[in-house]
């Protein structure tokens, strides 16, 4: 389903838009209330076996007719000097999680879409300045988001240029990037750098088991079905063309429906842990 951390600017309903955690939070209490069963758990491994679902994590075990993959997307890393040994002490891939940490401070977002913005706007409620650093002249974010983030005094753009480096001491102080028109290198003193260049879909559990296209994100049909009659995918995680909440939860819907028509055309007992 995307990151749940970012600010949703564009889910039908909320004009004024509001966090993917609360958002989701809500969409938790609503499915509690029709009596949907949670079972908090890590799933390491899923299996295929004679017309049945083995779901596997740490001691616990489940038996399935059916199962929908809604695993969603990991942040891309650019690979830049300085990125791994700062992850943790000024880099992060996440806004919501590590952004308090960073108040009356100032920021640099790498990237351009729409996830890059939504957290350059949550930042700047924290930050005393954020910097967007941008490779091309324009942003490939909604014009909703274009809109909130350049009404915002404290959020600044650099504009056709590129991360080279990231360094410090013990945590990030400065960046450097680089003008993709003229080559020109220039510094930027900054205490956080939030990289939001591109999601990759976190389909290792079922790379094994389903079709994956050439970026990793699980092929369906419209119905939501994989390559194996039985298994859904839904949301950041397939091979989608846009990836937002609401076409996430669509997503969701027609995987359900679509689970649910398959266990109703074979013979099944109630799905239960073993």
């Amino acid at each position: 389903m995307g990151a749940a951390t970012d600010w949703v600017a564009n889910f039908p309903g909320f004009p004024d838009g509001l966090s993917g955690f609360t958002l989701v939070e809500r969409f938790r209490l609503q499915a509690d209330r029709a009596g949907l069963v949670f079972a908090p758990a890590h799933i390491d491994r899923i299996r295929s076996h004679e017309m049945l679902f083995e779901l596997e994590g740490g001691d616990q075990h489940w038996i399935a007719r059916s199962a929908i993959i809604a695993t969603g997307a990991y942040p891309v890393h650019l690979g830049v000097p300085g990125e791994s040994k700062y992850r943790g002490r000024g880099v992060s891939y996440c806004a919501t999680c590590d952004g308090p940490f960073f108040r009356g401070k100032e920021i640099a977002v790498i990237g351009g879409g729409d996830s890059a913005i939504q957290e350059a706007i949550y930042l700047s409620n924290l930050a005393s300045r954020v910097t967007v650093i941008h490779r091309r002249a324009l942003l490939r974010a909604n014009q909703a988001l274009q809109k909130i983030a350049f009404a915002t005094p404290n959020i600044v753009f650099r504009w056709e240029s590129i991360l080279t480096e990231i360094s410090g001491g013990e945590n990030v102080t400065t960046i450097q990037t680089k003008s993709v028109t003229d080559g020109r290198l220039k510094s930027l003193d900054v205490q956080g750098v939030f990289l939001y260049v591109g999601l990759r879909p976190n389909s290792e559990l079922v790379a094994r088991l389903v079709d994956l296209d050439s970026q990793s994100a699980i092929i369906t049909n419209p119905l939501m079905q994989t390559s194996v009659s039985g298994l859904f995918a839904a949301g950041d995680v397939r091979n989608t063309p846009l990836r937002q909440f609401v076409t996430s939860c669509a997503d969701g819907a027609i995987a359900a429906q679509s689970a649910l028509h398959f266990l109703e055309r074979i013979e099944s007992d109630p799905v239960r842990p073993s």
